[in-house]
């Protein structure tokens, strides 16, 4: 006679689309994934921007952690980066050339849940994700006034997000 959890388990098997579940984690991602990870509210992930401080604090992925390119490498080697080592990191550059750079840094320094984020600040802002900085304002649409033109604009940003995939 199968016990309680064996059943459950079968009866899940059986059934594996009725529960929606978190994207996984991928050492190349893109900004839909990521973005896909924080609607999920996910609290285990930091997102470590390498750019120079000026074009970080201009514009960013919100609630991203500076670590400039430029002294990446020396913070790592001397141990001590404000990251946890278990926890998934998602990193982002100028270029996608410096994300895969900084992530390579970070493997080296032991850090095993590296994602490159790829396209950067750019995919990101394509599809809707939210930032912040000194210029990171953007102008009302059509949408802020009105529900059909709200409706249109979720739609667009929709497809787009499903081109990323």
């Amino acid at each position: 006679m199968e016990n309680l959890e064996d059943t459950i388990v079968k009866a899940k098997d059986k059934m594996p689309e009725v529960t929606p579940t978190p994207p996984g984690f991928h050492p190349q991602a893109t900004a839909h994934e990521l973005k896909s990870r924080l609607n999920w509210g996910e609290p285990g992930l930091t997102i470590v921007d390498v750019r120079d401080r000026a074009a970080f604090n201009e514009c960013r992925i919100m609630g991203a952690i500076t670590m400039p390119m430029s002294s990446l490498q020396k913070t790592a080697e001397s141990g001590i980066l404000p990251l946890l080592p278990r926890r998934d990191i998602y990193v982002y550059g100028a270029t996608d050339e410096e994300t895969a750079s900084a992530a390579k840094i970070l493997r080296q320094a032991g850090y095993a849940r590296v994602a490159e984020l790829k396209g950067g600040l750019a995919d990101w802002q394509e599809i809707g994700g939210p930032i912040e900085g000194s210029n990171s304002e953007k102008p009302l649409t059509e949408g802020a006034f009105n529900v059909g033109a709200r409706l249109r604009e979720f739609a667009a940003q929709k497809e787009k997000e499903k081109r990323m995939k």
